[in-house]
């Protein structure tokens, strides 16, 4: 079983909190749900609750699992949850997937997920003070009166639903992103997979993991916070309605997961088809890294010549070698891979300037 290892990435471009937020008006409502511990047991068994798969691994230790549920066994108070309540009226956690978590693997036994050899270790209750009466115990061990204590105990759970616009679920993100109230905030393309959940989350990923890609983007390690992916869309969003791009470019792409979120439509299965054949042409004609000017690799430039070549897929690759080494040496048009990389003019300069890439 191969180990998917995870680091951060480098990349040049407009830092994230210099670069301007899209303005959405939105009506929510949100309301509190009072759930016992025997409900959420039974929405998780159930598939009620999801926690897509962009969302971190469980990371609590088994001492930090044991700690939330004695917290319960001797009342005292745990942190309220948040749940985004989709148009499916799926449960989506915004923020409370370690606890939840926690008390689904001791009311069903075990801790964590099953290890390489198929098997998972026996939920004891661990690192508990010596004078703890639960301390080494499963849940099948507790008395029946401290069981009925922990499944009726309760977890407060505060709903958010998206009242209006009803027809522009990309607001959805901006309540997600204001809303994330984790230890370590979520990034954009973390937030897009799980407010845009579908097929393309799986097809992304697959792409981001192209062996050429990797090379291109210069680590064999995925980024773990998903910003490798987000190049990946980004490069589809070009490919797919370049002639569309409006600032913030944040905006732009989460209008391309939403209308492409089950991976179904003409322009986003050509692009899946091109990539790994453009991949691999870049490596055999321009080798690793070609995007790394300055150190970091460099999105502008990444962008706009990775979805003119998926346009161009089938074309001479070598000639495209030559006008690549042209461009990068064009002062204007590294000015527009350099400076004010998401202004609507600029994203335009620098297309029009790639369209010349194939031409003999």
């Amino acid at each position: 079983m191969n180990t998917i290892v995870e680091t951060d990435i480098e990349t040049e471009e407009v830092p994230e909190d210099e670069e301007e937020d899209a303005y959405v008006q939105y009506d929510i409502a949100t309301y509190p749900s009072d759930l016992t511990v025997l409900v959420l047991k039974s929405m998780w068994d159930g598939g009620q609750i999801i926690i897509p798969e962009f969302q971190r691994n469980y990371v609590w230790t088994i001492k930090q699992a044991s700690l939330l549920i004695e917290s319960f066994l001797v009342g005292l108070p745990v942190p309220q949850a948040f749940f985004y309540i989709d148009k499916e009226n799926r449960n989506l956690v915004i923020d409370g997937q370690q606890r939840i978590t926690t008390l689904a693997f001791y009311l069903n036994g075990y801790f964590g997920s099953e290890d390489f050899q198929g098997k998972k270790q026996v939920f004891r209750l661990t690192g508990l003070s010596k004078k703890s009466p639960f301390q080494g115990k499963r849940f099948t061990d507790l008395d029946e009166k401290d069981q009925r204590k922990l499944t009726n105990s309760v977890l407060r759970v505060v709903n958010i639903r998206q009242m209006a616009p009803r027809d522009d679920d990309t607001a959805s993100f901006h309540i997600f992103e204001r809303l994330n109230t984790g230890g370590t905030p979520l990034k954009p393309q973390e937030i897009r997979n799980c407010v845009f959940h579908g097929q393309i989350v799986t097809d992304l990923s697959v792409l981001n993991r192209d062996k050429n890609w990797r090379k291109i983007v210069g680590r064999d390690a995925v980024d773990k916070h998903k910003r490798d992916e987000e190049i990946v869309l980004r490069i589809f969003s070009l490919f797919e309605r370049a002639e569309k791009y409006e600032k913030p470019m944040k905006e732009f792409l989460n209008i391309s997961m939403k209308e492409n979120r089950q991976a179904n439509t003409l322009k986003f299965m050509q692009f899946k088809d091109r990539f790994p054949i453009v991949c691999k042409k870049f490596i055999d004609n321009f080798g690793e890294k070609p995007f790394h000017l300055r150190g970091p690799m460099n999105l502008a430039a990444a962008d706009c010549i990775m979805a003119e070549c998926i346009k161009n897929y089938d074309k001479k690759f070598d000639v495209a070698k030559k006008n690549f080494e042209s461009l990068m040496d064009d002062p204007k048009f590294r000015e527009d891979i350099f400076f004010n990389t998401s202004d609507a003019s600029v994203v335009k300069r620098r297309i029009d300037r790639v369209k010349t890439l194939f031409k003999e």
